[in-house]
């Protein structure tokens, strides 16, 4: 029989306290659970289900386990802890995925069609905004959720160039790598999207330069994470930016004097882009599993050399 160690907030395992069973029994894994706060021998742990706000931070005793399966799409508070050497694996799920594409292309059409502006009070204006077609976007981070939000905005009609430290081919999507496709992506677009991991390449990504090189009155969407924007330079560069749709930020919750809430040309949204959902999240968690037990390759490993705590 194998054994799982539920590490997370009590409040999580309520979630998941009908959700992982059954995905285990669903993918045929016979297996007890554990939670972090129950007696139990960390030797005799296989799998460790975490969460990076569970009181475990030391894994030195968890000389067996075969993985460490993130139920967060972002990994960057748990991977620099140097006592874990098993590998690591982030969340990616279906329903986080549709959530993030619902609120990009959402807030992309919203910036597009100048929905702000159309509210009671405001001048009467028959000028119709551009079609898709004439208003480019790009997508900064072309992983697992970039690549889905990609694809939705191109169906949508809008020329889309994707951002990544490799090459992509993706249909429809313009790929660019490096400083200087950086460059190419933020001066060519009118809507700008962060959807790239936090890693040592990517922390203040968007700084004075880079947020020097959009274009006057473009609009800056952070659904990604808050360590990608330098946020006082993002308010120096608001005077000459459209706005900034947040829904991720550097300490959370927002605090009350934070000057994002007050400003004029700042929307912010309480880090609900997306959500991992219990149901389908326990079935990712069990296909790692799975695969693990039968010696086939984990899902979603984390690349530890790039990625930062």
């Amino acid at each position: 029989m194998t054994t799982v160690l539920f590490a997370a907030k009590p409040s999580t395992w309520e979630d998941y306290r009908e959700a992982l069973p059954a995905a285990l029994d669903a993918a045929g894994i016979s297996a007890r659970i554990v939670q972090v706060a129950d007696p139990h021998d960390p030797g005799a742990i296989d799998w460790i289900v975490y969460a990076p706000n569970s009181e475990l931070q030391d894994f030195t005793p968890y000389t067996a386990v075969r993985g460490v399966l993130n139920l967060w799409a972002g990994v960057e508070q748990v991977e620099g802890n140097r006592t874990l050497t098993a590998p690591l694996c982030r969340m990616v799920d279906g329903g986080l995925t549709q959530g993030m594409v619902e609120w990009v292309t959402g807030h992309v059409l919203r910036h597009h069609l100048g929905m702000d502006a159309q509210i009671k009070g405001c001048p009467w204006s028959p000028d119709a905004p551009p079609l898709a077609a004439h208003r480019p976007i790009a997508m900064l981070g072309m992983g697992e959720l970039g690549s889905a939000c990609a694809a939705a905005l191109v169906n949508l009609g809008f020329p889309v160039t994707g951002w990544s430290r490799s090459p992509k081919d993706q249909p429809g999507v313009r790929s660019v790598t490096g400083r200087d496709g950086l460059r190419q992506a933020l001066e060519g677009a009118d809507i700008v999207v962060l959807l790239t991991p936090h890693t040592r390449s990517t922390e203040n990504l968007m700084n004075a330069q880079t947020l020097g090189w959009m274009r006057d009155d473009a609009v800056l969407l952070n659904p990604g994470r808050g360590a990608l924007i330098d946020d006082d330079a993002l308010l120096a560069a608001l005077g000459r930016l459209g706005h900034a749709t947040l829904d991720t930020f550097r300490v959370e919750p927002l605090p009350d004097d934070d000057p994002y809430w007050s400003h004029p040309k700042v929307t912010v949204t309480p880090h609900i882009a997306s959500a991992t959902r219990p149901a389908t999240a326990a079935q990712v968690v069990a296909e790692n599993i799975r695969r693990g037990e039968a010696g086939e390759p984990l899902l979603h490993l984390v690349d530890r050399d790039e990625a930062l705590a």
